[in-house]
């Protein structure tokens, strides 16, 4: 089990593949992208599903969710999952993505046994998600999306950041699109892991200020704290159901509390929060010839240490030296 002084306990692994993308996403890194890490510095196929058969096996873990950088990049994904997926006790697995590679890789994953997706994608519009990103992707994030629900990879998750001046205006139309494609949408307030640190909490658009605007065009009927248990996003019936809207307020409405996960970065270091300064390196275990029951009580360590909140609200608040591209979402 992995358990806090707080009495949380993680059930939740978040798994970052890489920190390489090929979007630039305006909110996560400049343009010119980042210093990529050295592949010797990767963690391995085998490194990676052996980290995970030791958190399923022996830490309690239900739920391992593939992020990047952009986890579709990384060669063998499929090969990952496959082997995650033949574990005892099998996880849930789900996998976050920009959505450019779907079209070509949903039936893969699917068969290889991946249970669903999450995509980022923020407007509908291709000027604006060409400014956004610094790419003119935007069809292939559709066809992706399209190919993810066709194959299976069920309920398709839309994650979409709101920024001023760019996309503000596009919640009302981002939830119709959603609801006519069968998708569940989640607006995420924008959230200080920027590689440039140009985040400004007061240039940001709040979850106060998204429902507002769903609220010109939709009934929301809230779900209630019983349905949402430890999940980040507060989520509304949408004009009664079945179809819904979350909302994850990590700024605004932080939800520390709840916390159910533990995240695994490419370069094998454990992180007990998004927005953590501090980090416990587990390759170096690995790579040394440490046992599986010596891993498991550095990750038992690491997570009995972690901190009582994101101190998002406080003004001293650090924010991480690494980027979101590196930490995975």
């Amino acid at each position: 089990m992995l358990i806090d002084t707080y009495g949380r306990v993680a059930t939740d692994l978040r798994v970052s593949l890489t920190d390489r993308c090929n979007l630039r996403c305006t909110y996560c890194m400049p343009e010119e992208g980042l210093q990529w890490l050295a592949k010797p510095d990767l963690l391995t196929d085998d490194e990676i599903v052996r980290l995970i058969d030791i958190a399923v096996r022996t830490l309690g873990i239900e739920e391992v969710r593939f992020t990047g950088g952009e986890p579709l990049l990384r060669p063998g994904l499929a090969g990952i999952v496959e082997r995650v997926a033949a574990l005892e006790p099998r996880p849930q697995m789900s996998l976050t993505t920009n959505g450019i590679g779907l079209r070509r890789t949903a039936t893969a994953l699917k068969a290889a046994g991946l249970d669903r997706v999450n995509v980022s994608l923020d407007t509908l519009r291709p000027d604006v998600f060409k400014a956004l990103t610094r790419r003119d992707r935007h069809k292939d994030v559709l066809e992706g999306l399209e190919a993810a629900r066709e194959a299976g990879l069920t309920p398709v998750k839309v994650n979409s950041v709101l920024m001023p001046g760019l996309n503000d205006d596009e919640a009302p139309d981002l939830l119709a699109w959603a609801v006519e494609h069968d998708y569940e949408l989640r607006f995420i307030e924008q959230m200080p892991l920027d590689a440039q640190h140009g985040w400004k909490r007061e240039g940001m658009v709040t979850a106060g200020d998204i429902l507002a605007s769903l609220r010109t065009r939709f009934e929301l009927t809230a779900e209630g704290a019983d349905e949402r248990g430890s999940a980040p996003a507060e989520r509304w019936l949408v004009d009664g159901g079945p179809h819904r809207v979350g909302v994850i307020a990590s700024v605004t409405r932080p939800f520390c509390a709840a916390c159910d996960r533990t995240r695994l970065t490419a370069d094998g270091q454990i992180r007990t929060c998004l927005f953590a300064t501090e980090e416990t390196d587990l390759r170096a275990a690995l790579r040394s010839g440490a046992p599986d029951e010596e891993i498991a009580r550095i990750w038992r360590l690491a997570m009995w240490g972690k901190k009582a909140g994101a101190g998002l609200d406080d003004p001293a608040f650090v924010q991480p030296d690494r980027p979101m591209s590196a930490i995975g979402g």
